[in-house]
């Protein structure tokens, strides 16, 4: 089995006379309470994985006291409220059982979920006591069946193994990965280990030799430089395995060396020193520093062969290349996993990676709490995906979330199985289920800030634009009303429409009647109008223009009589003159010539209104 962390270190060397005292404590609590589930880690083998990061006293309380044996155990009258809290938050975190094998295929829901795990994580520290709890647990994972091992394992993979990438704690990532590896493809994991194994010491001593002579050349070059080997571990050899389709004697970098150095034109110097002192592989040399890679990635790569002709990857770069890799939009745990994280997420990580580098304990108490993704929530639908919502959202901001339609026809909401108020303020891990009418539609309280129904602007402004769009139908009818009584009241001359829109400056009549709906043309205004625009005393021979009685003419619209209709005042039609009717809203059909302006200027959604119209003599 893969051990990367200490597994019997000196839980009290790093402390106080009176914080050992305070750790024996804790652990003689836990294990004075009977043991519930054998297989659920221990919080003392937690605290002891969590040494190796340095972490404060509070963290390794909180970890013994996380243990399942005191899940009812009132912490904080002897812990204090600082562990009590740490340990609350523990809880939550174990408390989250989203994963599952349908979110496991989709790579936008396993975001949303490790986004999830970070936003509960109300103090990071709970975070990192999680991970060490979920590495105990795969330590156990032999003891279980095969299904839940194979479960737990490639949850480990999708959510665990990234955020501690994520936070920059290798130790954590590479025993998660390695674990996990071993359950779920166990002869894929032995063949590689078998063949690491064999050549383990071999590979070190390869490293260490390479390092002493590096080291002695930079020393005579007068380079202040600083010198890291690791071998690579079995997982990410697996993936690289199938990365690049070679077997693991092809690899070229199972043996890593980085090289740091204060200034750009000492990457070169270095560069020149390991190609003059050990032959290299020129198809295997990268220059990112002449050529960034699109991220902003800055470093040399070559691969050398050493006297042994073992391949050894050389990276060379400077302090702020290697800061910017590891903590700037370059950093190496976004072109390992190939996710797409946007500037707010890459700070927030940022600097926590900065804090778990933080060496005074009072600075990093006092800021180990953090705001990632602290105006985030992350809620289920009933089929188990998870939706990422602002924090403060509602059942309502939920719904339009889903689908537009949802919102619009949404009538209530069940939050956990039970009915809930659309106002209800929804938080990470809630199921919601809205229910939906046929006959349901937003309303104008719906955008009031004062009532609390909404939060997220995408739901407000779907609200928005469909009341608008509803009231743009309302004021339209509203408007042809006041237009059709003006123009019979004041009879403007032929043509008058096309000078009204000349006159209020618009481009189409459904905006004037728009306007005059809402009022933002009052009445005074478009008597005004009209008037100025050359108005005339209604000039016809009645007998000969129009009917003095209704029984001297049989109007037919549609093939129907006795339908109420008037005369146009805008075309002045007659019997001898081919019509058109227009469908009012409060006036029956308007009767105008075929050729009318006002009839030419209608457009598609008013053609609709248009209905046949046709004179008969008795």
């Amino acid at each position: 089995m893969p051990t990367y962390l200490p597994s019997t270190p000196d839980l009290y060397s790093r402390f106080s006379a009176y914080e050992g005292d305070v750790i024996r404590h804790a652990i003689a609590l836990a294990e004075s309470h009977d043991d519930i589930e054998i297989n659920r880690p221990y919080g003392l083998d937690v605290a002891l994985n969590l040494l190796a990061l340095n972490v404060d006293i509070e963290t390794i309380l909180a970890a013994i006291l996380s243990d399942v044996r005191l899940s009812d155990y009132p912490i904080e009258p002897e812990f204090g409220p600082f562990v009590a809290a740490l340990v609350d938050n523990v809880k939550q975190l174990n408390a989250l059982k989203v994963y599952s094998r349908n979110i496991a295929t989709q790579g936008t829901q396993v975001e949303i979920l490790r986004r999830m795990l970070l936003s509960t994580a109300e103090d990071i520290r709970a975070l990192l006591i999680k991970l060490a709890y979920r590495l105990v647990r795969l330590k156990k994972l032999e003891q279980e069946e095969q299904e839940i091992r194979h479960f737990i394992a490639q949850e480990t993979l999708d959510l665990y193994s990234p955020i501690a990438n994520r936070l920059g704690i290798g130790q954590l990532k590479w025993a998660l990965e390695d674990y996990a590896f071993r359950y779920l493809e166990p002869e894929n994991y032995l063949s590689v280990a078998k063949s690491l194994e064999n050549k383990r010491i071999h590979r070190e001593d390869c490293v260490a030799d390479f390092m002493i002579v590096l080291e002695k050349e930079l020393d005579n070059a007068g380079i202040k430089a600083e010198i890291k080997g690791r071998p690579k571990h079995i997982y990410s050899i697996w993936q690289k395995m199938q990365r690049k389709k070679l077997p693991i004697e092809e690899l070229y970098d199972l043996l890593a060396v980085r090289v740091v150095v204060e200034q750009p034109g000492q990457c070169y110097e270095v560069l020149g020193l390991v190609h003059q002192h050990w032959s290299s592989i020129p198809k295997e040399f990268d220059d990112y520093i002449a050529n960034p890679k699109s991220n902003g990635y800055q470093s040399l790569h070559t691969v050398i062969l050493d006297a042994d002709n073992n391949r050894i990857e050389v990276q060379i770069r400077t302090c702020q290349m290697h800061e910017f890799a590891e903590l700037g939009v370059a950093a190496h745990w976004r072109y390992k996993e190939g996710s797409k994280q946007d500037i707010a997420t890459e700070k927030s990580i940022a600097s926590l990676r900065q804090l778990l580098d933080e060496k005074d304990s009072d600075s990093l108490l006092a800021n180990f709490r953090t705001e990632l993704f602290a105006d985030r929530i992350y809620v289920l639908t009933p089929a188990g995906e998870l939706i990422d919502l602002l924090k403060g959202a509602t059942p309502l901001d939920f719904a339009y979330a889903i689908h537009t339609d949802i919102g619009h026809r949404c009538r209530g909401a069940k939050v956990n199985g039970v009915i809930a108020p659309l106002t209800h303020t929804l938080r990470t891990g809630e199921q919601v289920e809205i229910l939906t009418g046929n006959d349901c539609s937003p309303n104008a309280n719906w955008i009031d800030p004062n009532l609390g129904y909404l939060k997220t602007p995408r739901a407000l402004n779907k609200v928005k634009v469909w009341l608008k769009e509803q009231g743009k139908s309302k004021h339209s009818l509203a408007g042809q009303q006041i237009l059709d009584k003006a123009v019979r009241r004041i009879k403007p001359r032929k043509g008058f429409l096309v000078k009204l829109l000349q006159y209020f400056k618009l481009s189409d009549t459904r905006k004037l009647w728009v306007l005059l709906g809402r009022n933002d043309i009052n009445g005074g205004q478009l008597n005004h109008a009209l008037k100025k625009i050359e108005t005339t005393k209604r000039k016809v021979n009645v007998k000969k223009t129009f009917p003095e009685k209704t029984n001297t003419l049989e109007i037919t619209v549609a093939g129907k009589n006795n339908i109420l209709t008037h005369f146009a005042q805008c075309c002045h039609p007659g019997s001898d003159d081919e019509l058109i009717g227009f469908i009012t809203h409060s006036n029956g059909i308007a009767i105008h010539k075929m050729n009318c302006d006002n009839v030419k200027q209608l457009n598609d959604e008013q053609k609709k209104l248009l209905v046949a119209v046709s004179l008969k003599g008795n």
